[in-house]
């Protein structure tokens, strides 16, 4: 699978505790605070004190030890999940793997915590950025916290007005994590667009413009990406999600986005025709509408493109050599034969890039293509052996070479961006047209023209 390298540079930028300072998670603590007094008893004094040092502490470093000790002490205490919590708030603000820790023993007491299942679930995914070599078993623990995030329902002591609001940032952010999973450990793109796609849909009902800022901006891209990565690739939606990205992303991460965008679009349509219209409609609505296929119509392919040159063209022979070549490549078989009757035994020059030369037989790229993938499409056998000097040097052009046609392969046509190729296919062969008798013409040097003799003034016939 090919690396998605743009997408994790924008993805990867936050440090844990910017992040976790921008949740609207902080209902558990107002709940808390609105909690009556009555509801908690601490019959022990020396219990009551413990408790008040936990909660007071305003030095992260310094409540996490307080309520370290307070745990240890009353390990049973009314007040224990309440000091739990005050535990996570502290250790996330300095340390990972304590801030798990005690997500976790949160956890065994309140199971439906969200604010714990989404630390735990955040830093697990942020580990397996970081750790190559648990990397799999990393997201595949963050996404099995995601999981049971999505699932949990409202505690009784939460108000569904704060559940809600968290559920806001939790939901989507769960959905994004088990994508994650699905592209790095379970190796399912298609599950990771389902998710992608489940994260957006939850924002465009709840929450429209956080689609337009990290972190589902980022995954945005990430969508369009996943969408090229499939066997066959998805331009269609890739081409969307891509120029979704673009239009909300760092002005320096528009040109990378754009540089892909734009590959595809040509790639599947043909030219540039109508990408600044599906970027303007990709900028104003998060998901395609579903008459995408007709919005960017899919281009010709090479065989029809051929049949229509040989239906336009009154006379085949007039053809550049090029354009000869590209007929008897990809046009269908009864109308490249119909060409191939004009040629066949016919003398052409065939100029063009030496890619290979022998004293016996010169490979000729005479096309833009095949001179830019470096590969012949003429083989020309020679009449007699060339001298050894004669033979042409690769990559030299050369113009005097003639030949006749003698015979012609067309290509074998690549797998289609709709069609997948069988694992054991054969690579698509390249055409290739052979000629006979070539030979290198010698170029006769043009005399100079002699200047027509001028009488001088003293022979001048007298007028």
């Amino acid at each position: 699978m090919k690396k998605l390298s743009l997408a994790s540079k924008l993805i990867f930028s936050f440090a844990p505790v910017v992040v976790l300072a921008s949740l609207c998670l902080s209902s558990a603590h107002v709940l808390l605070a609105q909690a009556p007094s009555d509801q908690i008893t601490i019959k022990d004094p020396a219990e009551f004190n413990a408790y008040q040092n936990a909660i007071t502490q305003t030095d992260p470093k310094a409540k996490a030890s307080a309520s370290e000790s307070f745990l240890t002490a009353y390990p049973q205490s009314v007040v224990k999940k309440t000091v739990l919590d005050g535990l996570v708030d502290a250790y996330a603000t300095y340390d990972q793997a304590k801030t798990v820790d005690a997500a976790t023993r949160l956890l065994q007491l309140d199971p439906n915590n969200l604010k714990s299942m989404y630390l735990v679930a955040f830093i697990k995914k942020q580990q397996a950025t970081q750790d190559k070599a648990q990397q799999a078993q990393l997201f595949d623990d963050a996404a099995a916290m995601a999981v049971k995030g999505l699932a949990a329902t409202k505690p009784a002591d939460v108000k569904q007005e704060d559940f809600d609001k968290q559920k806001l940032t939790t939901d989507p952010f769960f959905h994004s994590v088990i994508a994650y999973d699905d592209i790095y450990s379970k190796k399912d793109l298609k599950a990771a667009i389902a998710e992608f796609r489940k994260e957006l849909e939850f924002l465009a009902d709840k929450n429209p413009d956080a689609t337009k800022v990290a972190p589902a901006l980022n995954d945005t891209l990430i969508l369009g990406q996943t969408y090229l990565q499939l066997t066959p690739p998805d331009p269609v939606n890739a081409v969307w999600f891509l120029s979704r990205a673009e239009a909300f992303a760092p002005d320096n991460f528009k040109p990378q986005i754009d540089k892909t965008d734009k590959y595809w679009y040509h790639r599947y349509h043909g030219s540039d025709d109508g990408f600044a219209d599906i970027k303007t409609k990709a900028a104003a609505t998060i998901f395609p509408p579903g008459d995408m296929s007709s919005l960017i119509k899919k281009a010709d392919t090479p065989q029809q493109i051929a049949d229509k040159v040989v239906a336009d063209t009154a006379d085949l022979s007039t053809l550049a050599l090029g354009d000869k070549e590209y007929i008897l490549a990809n046009a269908s078989k009864e109308n490249a034969e119909k060409l191939w009757a004009l040629l066949k035994d016919k003398e052409t020059e065939v100029p063009g890039t030496v890619i290979a030369a022998t004293t016996t037989q010169i490979q000729v790229a005479v096309t833009d293509d095949a001179k830019t993938d470096k590969k012949a499409d003429f083989t020309v056998n020679m009449k007699e052996p060339l001298k050894e000097a004669e033979v042409p040097a690769v990559g030299s052009e050369v113009k005097n070479l003639v030949a006749i046609f003698d015979s012609y392969t067309q290509a074998t046509p690549a797998p289609a961006d709709g069609a997948a190729a069988a694992a054991d296919a054969p690579a698509p062969a390249a055409s290739q047209i052979i000629l006979r008798d070539g030979e290198l013409q010698v170029e006769t040097p043009k005399k100079k023209a002699v200047p027509a003799h001028k009488p001088s003034a003293a022979h001048k016939k007298p007028a």
